[in-house]
């Protein structure tokens, strides 16, 4: 792997920020869709450009669907 691919693989951490959200909701995001890491650092998952927009469009929807209903 190069230096510039590990230079845009993200933790969770860094996703939440980057997308404005608390982390619980980009844990949640990752846990409960096949979204899965590029890379493992020990026990640190490391996700690519493409994972940070699947969590970004999971969001999303969520969000759509809160104001759909109204919540």
């Amino acid at each position: 792997m190069t230096t510039a691919t590990i230079e845009n693989l993200r933790t969770p951490g860094e996703i939440a920020r980057a997308l404005g959200v608390p982390l619980h909701r980009v844990t949640y995001c990752l846990n409960t869709r096949p979204i899965q890491p590029v890379r493992r650092a020990g026990v640190v998952r490391l996700y690519g450009p493409d994972a940070v927009e699947a969590v970004r469009k999971v969001l999303d929807d969520i969000n759509a669907r809160r104001t759909e209903s109204g919540g």
